[in-house]
């Protein structure tokens, strides 16, 4: 076991988490980051990245969060490659036990742990991940310009991302499991009336197949669970979008939180409940879900813990 002592523990290693570490340790706050079970966070299981600015060609979402991970470490972060697995408000400093048995002492937090999307738990999904199967339609709709691809769910996401497909794609197919869809009235009209979309209701996928050399997807196996009926799909692209949960967990009795598990920050700010305590990229915000909205937030996270020490001295 060994004991850290730091004015900053960053916990998380996503877009949030590194450049929070980035900003912190060029104030001189000597920050120690914990990457957690995903190092680099979401982006690493995406392909090419083209709206992440600086990047005139596009970039390898793994090559990305390489580069942040090792722009931090120049610059003066300590990572340690570990996950915290219980943490202590109450006092400062604060403190953080991992799964390892370390302990981080710290007088401010920085939580960047980020949102994992629910998958639908098939081999197939897990096997063409990053190869044709997406979480992220504003991430990787581009490179679907004028193919066939299909939608799983039937709320506000799906029916966002389903309708944003259309820009790109030749056609998109919504999966349904129900009868109706659960998205908002007006979301729900745009997408029935728009040509290029296809519901399949009451409809699960069971399985998605693809070729092996090079991986790709081919099709979608879905099942009629009204008549138990199956059909393939025929398309290049299967877009989840049965929504995410926040790496919340281990906050849940030391933080406030929203109804869906979210970190509640102060507006225009990303001080929770906790003095001391920020929350910076997906783990404190539903709505945008980009690396650069998580990038700007772990800037606004380092500068707030920085004035928060300075103001304690």
């Amino acid at each position: 076991m060994a004991e850290y002592k730091t004015p900053v523990l960053i916990i998380g290693s996503g877009p949030a988490g590194y450049t929070a570490g980035i900003y912190a340790a060029r104030a001189g706050l000597k920050p120690v980051l914990v990457s957690g079970p995903q190092i680099g966070g979401q982006l690493t299981i995406t392909t090419d990245v083209e709206n992440f600015p600086g990047f005139p060609l596009p970039i390898a979402g793994g090559e990305l969060m390489q580069n942040m991970q090792e722009q931090a470490r120049n610059v003066g972060v300590e990572i340690v490659d570990d996950k915290i697995i219980e943490v202590d408000f109450s006092r400062r400093p604060f403190e953080c036990n991992s799964e390892n048995h370390n302990l981080f002492c710290s007088d401010s937090i920085i939580i960047a742990t980020g949102a994992s999307a629910r998958w639908l738990g098939l081999p197939s999904e897990e096997k063409f991940r990053g190869f044709g199967v997406s979480g992220c339609a504003t991430c990787d709709g581009f490179f679907y310009r004028n193919r066939d691809v299909a939608v799983v769910g039937g709320g506000n996401t799906a029916v966002e991302e389903a309708n944003y497909l259309t820009n790109f794609a030749n056609s998109v197919t919504l999966i349904h499991r129900r009868d109706a869809l659960r998205a908002d009235k007006t979301m729900q009209e745009r997408l029935l009336g728009n040509p290029k979309i296809t519901v399949e209701w009451n409809s699960v996928v069971e399985e998605i197949t693809g070729t092996d050399n090079p991986l790709a997807v081919t099709g979608v196996k879905i099942k009629n669970v009204k008549n138990d009926k199956t059909k393939i799909l025929k398309v290049e692209g299967l877009f989840i979008a049965i929504g995410h949960h926040p790496n919340t967990e281990i906050f849940q009795n030391q933080l406030e939180l929203d109804g869906d598990g979210y970190i509640k920050t102060q507006p225009g700010s990303c001080q929770t409940s906790v003095p001391g305590v920020f929350a910076a990229g997906d783990v404190q915000n539903a709505k945008f879900r980009q690396a650069i909205v998580a990038a700007g937030s772990g800037c606004i996270a380092a500068l707030e813990a920085e004035k928060f020490l300075s103001e304690k001295k």
